[in-house]
């Protein structure tokens, strides 16, 4: 049997209704892809992920003859600034909270020393010591926790119809670190039905070429 969210995915799932809720109306129209852009502050204990988009308007101003598909599909030609963050950090006091309690049940928590800045006062109380030697050795997990947390977030926008309920339409979902290049093919085949990832998928194959 699957098991459930854990509480900091559930907490995902409650505030990522929210972000997409709150783009801006203008924008909605015009939107024909979504972004998940996991980075973190300073180490992979503080992860998060920025939810936002793309336009048709910002991929005309990037649109190139000789490939279009790149302005379409790369990130690195998308909006990138200004979305709303999740996860452990200031902007989502909730989710830092949610996340360190949730590393520590899996034994993937490793404390910088007292009073680490990115987490709210109450979870920094709850920190444990421990030494660089144990975060080195827990930072792939926490990283590959969070990655799964957020394409887990991806496919239920998708399975419970938020996204078309939100935005009006099915729209796919980008997944994307900038320090892991080539991961987002498969993260983002693992967050979308197959159908709405065509031209991603098409795009990412003819550079492989």
């Amino acid at each position: 049997m699957t098991a459930g969210p854990d509480r900091f995915q559930q907490h995902l799932r409650q505030a990522a209704a929210g972000v997409l809720a709150r783009f801006p109306a203008a924008d909605v129209p015009e939107i024909y892809a979504l972004s998940f852009r996991i980075w973190r502050l300073d180490d992979d204990r503080h992860p998060y992920v920025a939810i936002g988009y793309n336009t048709e308007s910002q991929y005309a101003r990037e649109r190139r003859a000789e490939d279009p598909g790149e302005a379409r599909w790369n990130y690195a030609c998308w909006l990138l600034d200004g979305f709303e963050m999740l996860g452990n950090v200031p902007e989502d006091p909730a989710g830092s909270a949610l996340f360190v309690e949730r590393a520590k049940e899996l034994g993937l928590w490793c404390d910088d020393g007292p009073g680490d800045p990115a987490l709210p006062e109450a979870a920094r109380d709850e920190q444990d010591g421990t030494s660089g030697a144990e975060q080195d050795g827990t930072s792939e997990g926490l990283w590959e926790y969070f990655a799964d947390a957020c394409t887990g977030l991806a496919r239920h926008l998708h399975a419970s119809g938020l996204i078309e309920e939100i935005l009006g339409r099915p729209l796919p979902i980008v997944v994307f670190d900038m320090d892991c290049p080539g991961w987002e093919v498969e993260a983002t085949e693992a967050a979308n039905p197959p159908g709405l990832i065509t031209g991603f998928l098409d795009w990412q194959r003819a550079q492989g070429a």
